[in-house]
């Protein structure tokens, strides 16, 4: 059975925009790693449209890049959406009951699932399918935007902690 994995980089007064956060080499070899490891992904709307640039091949990408591009496209995507009526590539549109369908997912799956979004994991934290949840802390402070929890935290105990390259630390919840 699948885990549903919220992980998503965040401001040190929590808030997430992944124009405010530019990973160093380490932390983008991570995040290389971990997607070549999902088991899939799932997406809102919003950054199912944001992470579709990683469906194309500028000519300008390096090397690492490219590499990520290639393991998000190998990667299952779900998408969860009210407004769209077609994705892209190895994407599907969730529709209907969410519950039942994310439930069907964790049974159909073995490893992680990692969801993508706040507004999702929210929505997907009130049905109590959210099984993990990983904070990358980046040393900013923005002040300002969309939280990395959409409404009121779940109750959550710390499983681990590690440093990923020179400036981000990794928190990793369960819930309590």
């Amino acid at each position: 059975m699948a885990k549903i994995v919220f992980a998503l980089n965040q401001s040190l007064d929590g808030f997430v925009d992944h124009m405010a956060f530019q990973p160093d080499p380490v932390l983008f070899r991570h995040f290389i790693d971990d997607m070549r490891g999902l088991a899939g992904i799932l997406y809102g709307r919003r950054m199912y449209e944001t992470m579709r640039y990683w469906d194309g091949d500028p000519f300008e990408w390096d090397a690492p890049e490219r590499e990520y591009a290639a393991a998000w496209q190998s990667k299952p995507k779900w998408v969860v959406s009210r407004t769209l009526t077609s994705v892209g590539p190895n994407a599907s549109l969730i529709e209907g009951d969410l519950a039942a369908a994310i439930r069907g997912l964790k049974a159909q799956h073995e490893g992680e699932i990692e969801v993508a979004g706040p507004e999702l994991a929210h929505s997907l934290t009130e049905l109590g399918l959210v099984d993990e949840y990983q904070l990358y802390l980046h040393p900013v402070v923005l002040g300002h935007g969309k939280p990395f929890f959409a409404g009121p935290r779940p109750p959550l105990r710390l499983v681990a902690s590690d440093r990923i390259g020179g400036q981000v630390i990794r928190l990793t919840y369960v819930p309590a």
